[in-house]
């Protein structure tokens, strides 16, 4: 069975509750006749304004990280069961700026998509080298490692999306080709095969989530291997239309 493309947005922190409404309204239209499953990842504090605005369309509403602790002192936290409140069906794990900035470390990755799973909101479980990495030749090594770690004591691996992010690829002015992601990605299936066995590892939704765009995004999901995207800036925008509309 083919796999379901996927294109998923990621506000990261930007929006407010008016300005993410009229472009959840101004989106509704324009993806309605989309062959591909669609998610918004809004800031935590958007989430239940948003549940009301993607409320009968075809987008589905994801978080941007989820603890995994049920409850308790974990100040700033926000808990699965919270998520699930608003009606959450997606959460970006393991995104390269939380790697960055915030300390994530593979086996939080680990901890928070179990949790995910265990609730039964899909992860978006974030893998991807850095510049550094690229140039020394660690990609495979890095991702291995990624995965290994970050999907230990998954039942199920089907019930999880993967996305791809080379690190090196955001912000540094380098770019990658088609071709390019398709290797990685194709690497990153056949390292899944190794780990959950070849015909799951083909069940598995891989996203590419290195600045796709309106303009490259027809390109990239022309790749075997490749079936969506993890969107940033254009996802603040009417061209996620554009990138969900890909096939058209």
């Amino acid at each position: 069975m083919a796999r379901k493309p996927f294109i998923a947005g990621n506000w990261k922190m930007n929006m407010t509750v008016e300005s993410g409404k009229q472009l959840i309204a101004e989106l509704k239209p324009l993806v309605k006749e989309a062959k591909c499953d669609i998610a918004l990842c809004v800031p935590a504090i958007l989430i239940p304004a948003m549940a009301k605005a993607v409320k009968g369309s075809k987008i589905k509403l994801g978080a941007q990280n989820v603890h995994f602790a049920e409850n308790g002192a974990y100040t700033g936290e926000i808990s699965a069961e919270m998520l699930k409140d608003y009606g959450v069906k997606y959460v970006i794990i393991g995104h390269s700026e939380r790697r960055q900035y915030f300390g994530e470390t593979d086996e939080t990755v680990n901890k928070r998509t179990l949790t995910a799973l265990k609730n039964g909101i899909t992860p978006i479980v974030c893998v991807g080298e850095t510049l550094s990495e690229r140039e020394n030749d660690e990609t495979e090594k890095v991702l291995s490692r990624q995965l290994e770690i970050g999907l230990k004591d998954v039942e199920d691996v089907t019930k999880l999306v993967i996305a791809y992010e080379p690190v090196w690829a955001i912000g540094t002015g380098k770019t990658a080709t088609d071709e390019q992601a398709q290797e990685t990605i194709k690497f990153i299936r056949k390292k899944l095969g190794k780990l959950f066995g070849v015909k799951n590892a083909n069940k598995v939704k891989i996203q590419y989530g290195g600045s796709m765009n309106a303009k490259n995004c027809k390109g990239l999901m022309a790749q075997p291997d490749i079936d969506g995207g993890l969107i940033g800036g254009a996802s603040l925008k009417l061209d996620f239309a554009t990138i969900v509309n890909y096939d058209k």
